[in-house]
């Protein structure tokens, strides 16, 4: 069990039966009476956050979580397929399990899969991707402001803003946190 005074930033903890991640946290210690901890909690299966005050003494369940390594496999539409990596044995996650990170799945693709009482929440994506432009306008002569960009399609369907220079079949370093472009990869 953890006590108040273990609660900081990224600790995981259940509440009502949910697991929630404190995304900011603050102590106050008024002159009389009890320290205060005012959390920021977001739920780690749905998304919602709240604001939380706690007192000194306060307990909480620490959350059971589980990363498993699984590699991607397929989306058929109804779900997206993985296997793990050590049993073979294989799951399905939703669109909203999977969220943004849709945007930058690849076949093969070896992720960390985040389990709740053995119930898959939500994946984990390598930090960067290297992905393929599928589709790229040339850039018009005279658009060389510093810093001009267009769009472009990835092979994955997404679509990025990136420097004028890149070309169709170029390959991409994407930053999976921002979906932002980083840089051209050399082939």
């Amino acid at each position: 069990m953890y006590e108040s005074s273990d609660l900081r930033k990224g600790l995981k903890i259940i509440i009502d039966g949910q697991p929630y991640i404190i995304t900011d946290f603050q102590f106050s210690k008024p002159g009389k009476g009890q320290a205060l901890y005012r959390c920021k909690l977001k739920n780690m299966i749905t998304g919602y956050t709240m604001d939380r005050t706690y007192r000194s003494g306060d307990k909480f369940e620490p959350a059971n979580l589980e990363e498993r390594k699984m590699q991607y496999l397929y989306n058929d539409g109804e779900g997206y397929h993985f296997m793990d990596t050590k049993t073979y044995d294989q799951i399905t996650l939703t669109e909203e399990n999977v969220g943004d990170a849709k945007n930058f799945l690849q076949d093969n693709m070896e992720v960390d899969v985040l389990f709740f009482n053995e119930t898959p929440i939500s994946i984990n994506l390598p930090n960067f991707v290297q992905l393929k432009v599928t589709k790229a306008d040339p850039g018009v002569k005279g658009d060389t402001a510093t810093g001009a960009t267009k769009p472009a399609t990835l092979e994955t369907g997404y679509t990025i803003q990136v420097p004028l220079f890149i070309e169709e079949g170029d390959t991409l370093k994407i930053d999976t946190r921002t979906g932002q472009y980083v840089e051209r990869v050399k082939s």
